[in-house]
């Protein structure tokens, strides 16, 4: 191909939002577009196409587009819409960026002003698929959630209305499981409803401020019944005086509560509860001051296989143990969800008999967007 043919090719790939690459009738690779190069990286001129996408579907497509007469067309993807004549679509796995995406690959004909050869645009959909993947996931454990405690209501109903129809103790037995899984769902409807807020509003950073040790300290007395049932001696540090910074006090009220529920649910054991705030001069991730809540307990602590999971929807570290405990699952992601919205980070830090400290950075002053 001429300099000029691949001048022009260059300014036709160039108004191509989405990577493509340009081959010629060797199926060596004369052009590539912004998006391609940094898809594919930057040598890529007067490379073998194979050496790009090594996929046999997408090579027979490259195939056929080139010399038609040559080779059979591509059979057409059921999962796809139909392309337009002269033109293969598929779905492909690729190896792309170091890493294997999914992708919707065109294959085309160049234009006959550029001469013989074809284009082959990448389009990466593996966020979406992740992102459907996702709500599959939560659909389905959202409705096994829900399944649980309905099946179990429903034979309780279906024997009280039969067997145990006369039967005083068995029916107050029976009303009192009922009760607690109606208000297990009705837990886990109000924790969707929030995590749906909360999600909602995540792109929106909190204008509002709130005094944090003043906050602090009203959680800490909301939860004082709870704290003296469990039994354990709490440890608190820099909840004196006043410290303001943005934030949604609703929100933040519901952060707190959540991990000082937690330790008192799954670390109480260990008679220890510490909630501790103090001041980092230069937090580099959020790139300024910041303030650091510590909520700590010496339970049974979490195996570190579990850390980086633990803030996912509906995952636990014990499932049984926590559904005894009235968790829902969710806590966890909402606080995660909270933490984002208010430009924050969330560390976890426990191992297995030494207890775990949930740690809550914010930020002091709003000039990180």
């Amino acid at each position: 191909m001429t300099r000029e043919a691949q001048r022009r090719a260059a300014e036709f790939l160039a108004g191509v939002p989405v990577p493509m690459l340009a081959v010629d009738q060797r199926a060596r690779v004369i052009g590539a577009n912004p998006a391609a190069a940094a898809l594919f990286g930057t040598d890529l001129a007067d490379r073998p196409f194979v050496t790009v996408i090594r996929h046999p579907a997408v090579v027979a497509a490259l195939d056929w587009a080139i010399r038609p007469d040559l080779h059979p067309a591509p059979l057409p993807d059921p999962t796809l819409p139909p392309p337009a004549e002269g033109v293969a679509l598929l779905r492909a796995q690729i190896l792309a960026d170091g890493r294997d995406i999914a992708a919707e690959i065109t294959v085309a004909a160049l234009p006959a002003a550029l001469g013989r050869g074809a284009t082959v645009a990448v389009l990466d959909i593996s966020v979406a698929e992740e992102a459907e993947q996702m709500r599959r996931d939560f659909v389905a454990n959202v409705s096994h959630e829900l399944k649980t405690p309905l099946t179990a209501m429903m034979g309780f109903i279906e024997t009280l209305r039969g067997p145990a129809r006369d039967d005083v103790k068995a029916r107050g037995r029976f009303l009192d499981i009922m009760e607690a899984e109606a208000s297990r769902m009705n837990r886990l409807v109000s924790d969707l409803l929030s995590l749906s807020r909360v999600q909602s509003e995540e792109r929106r950073r909190p204008s509002a401020d709130v005094d944090l040790p003043l906050l602090l300290r009203g959680v800490l007395a909301t939860l004082s019944p709870a704290i003296s049932a469990a039994g354990v001696t709490v440890e608190t540090g820099g909840l004196e005086g006043s410290q303001s910074l943005p934030g949604d006090a609703d929100q933040l009220v519901q952060v707190f509560q959540n991990l000082i529920e937690n330790a008192l649910k799954y670390g109480g054991g260990g008679g220890y509860l510490g909630v501790r705030l103090h001041r980092i001069a230069y937090e580099p991730m959020l790139r300024g001051p910041a303030w650091a809540v510590e909520i700590a307990d010496r339970g049974e602590g979490i195996d570190e296989m579990h850390l980086p999971r633990l803030t996912e929807r509906f995952y636990r570290v014990d499932t049984h143990r926590s559904r005894a405990q009235g968790g829902t699952g969710l806590g966890l992601a909402i606080v995660k969800h909270i933490v984002n919205r208010h430009r924050g980070r969330l560390k976890i830090d426990s191992q297995r008999g030494a207890g775990s400290r949930f740690t809550v950075i914010l930020p002091k002053t709003t000039t990180r967007a």
